[in-house]
């Protein structure tokens, strides 16, 4: 019996090491001998760092940073085992979480700290980035990461602007020449999993900026920013932002990389998977078992349990789906790879005591063996 454990963290509880390690307990109590082999695994958001330090055996290097307001921040990133790949998450640096309510306003804030998280793996020797873009509190289309990089913004006097939401209409020219070098040699591969153009009705500013503070009028302001920053880099770098799908994620941050870094825009789940070789880890396998906290009909748009098994597939291993909670939309899984599906919980309790991490670890021990013991009935007779 070989299983291969792919579960994505349950937020608020547990992260997908302890997760798999909790399933590996349960399994192995019905079959000890099994070859039980765990791939740490995220979609591109909380908890990717991790998910892919872990899956390569890499370190974690801590740094001051400055946050989306400016204010020194300390931010974590993942360097992989063979130190070539930096994992970064932007929110460490340049998340909403990091601004109280009352001080959030995407006009003045700047995604500069993940640009030094850049320049960091950098001088270390990392040539690969795998990058999340979930989670910011900026729309400054990632004029300050790239102003950390060394890529000036100029106004029509040629004056030197900061790279933030507010500036983004004075920009009359771009300049490249301080820019790093050493940034030709590295690939940038981002995790993204929403189509938004930069601007109109369904980009950046429109779609996302309110929940970072913008009220209608800044909303306003910043669409016509992002407008007229796109028609900058067009003239200048030959790049239409607008008609790359993906570009307004995080307030243009997904455009930046695109035109100022050849940047990549990938399903996270997929790049992730990717990056822990799935592939070669399922080979031989006679089941997987993944899962995330909650399964309901979003987990087929780019979570992670539909994208294990759209990998396990391809190798024509069945896969199991384990959550703390399984809505009742949540069977079109079922058209999507996912041969079974189960909730953990065996017992109605309040939602405080689902996310305590010991009693999470504890039902997933539980099913993870109760599933497998039925497996051995079935597998006892030859069904």
């Amino acid at each position: 019996m070989k299983v291969v454990l792919a579960i994505d963290s349950f937020k608020g509880s547990l992260p997908s090491t302890r997760l798999a390690d909790a399933a590996e307990k349960g399994i192995l109590a019905v079959y000890p001998e099994a070859e039980v082999v765990k791939i740490p695994v995220a979609d591109g958001g909380e908890g990717t760092v991790e998910a892919l330090v872990a899956g390569t055996e890499g370190s974690y290097i801590d740094l001051a940073v400055r946050g989306p307001l400016d204010e020194p921040v300390m931010a974590r990133y993942g360097i992989s085992g063979d130190g070539s790949t930096a994992v970064i998450e932007m929110a460490e640096a340049s998340g909403l979480p990091l601004i109280p309510q009352a001080k959030r306003n995407p006009e003045k804030t700047s995604t500069y700290g993940t640009g030094q998280l850049i320049l960091d793996g950098v001088e270390r020797g990392c040539r690969n980035f795998v990058i999340g873009i979930g989670g910011s509190a900026t729309n400054d289309c990632g004029t300050g990461m790239m102003q950390a990089l060394g890529m000036t913004f100029h106004d029509s006097s040629g004056k030197v602007l900061k790279g933030c939401g507010e500036n983004l209409p004075k920009i009359a020219a771009i300049g490249t020449d301080r820019l790093d070098p050493r940034l030709k040699e590295c690939r940038f591969r981002i995790a993204c999993d929403v189509d938004n153009p930069l601007y109109g009705e369904r980009g950046a500013a429109y779609v996302y900026s309110p929940q970072k503070g913008a009220d209608e009028a800044m909303v306003f302001r910043l669409d016509r920013g992002l407008e007229h920053f796109s028609g900058i880099v067009a003239e200048q770098f030959g790049f239409d932002m607008n008609r790359l799908p993906g570009a307004g994620a995080a307030g243009g941050l997904g455009g930046a990389f695109a035109a100022f870094l050849n940047g990549s825009l990938e399903p996270g789940i997929g790049l992730v998977l990717k990056e822990t070789g799935i592939g070669e880890k399922l080979e031989g396998a006679d089941f997987v078992l993944t899962g995330e906290g909650r399964i309901d009909f979003q987990s087929v748009m780019g979570k992670t349990p539909v994208g294990v098994a759209k990998a396990a597939a391809e190798k024509n291993v069945p896969v199991i789906a384990i959550a703390g909670s399984v809505a009742d939309d949540a069977l079109s899984v079922h058209n999507h790879g996912i041969s079974a599906l189960f909730s953990i919980m065996n017992y109605p309790i309040t939602l405080e005591e689902a996310l305590e991490a010991d009693r999470t670890a504890f039902l997933v021990e539980r099913n993870a063996e109760e599933i497998f013991r039925l497996i051995k009935i079935c597998q006892g007779r030859s069904l």
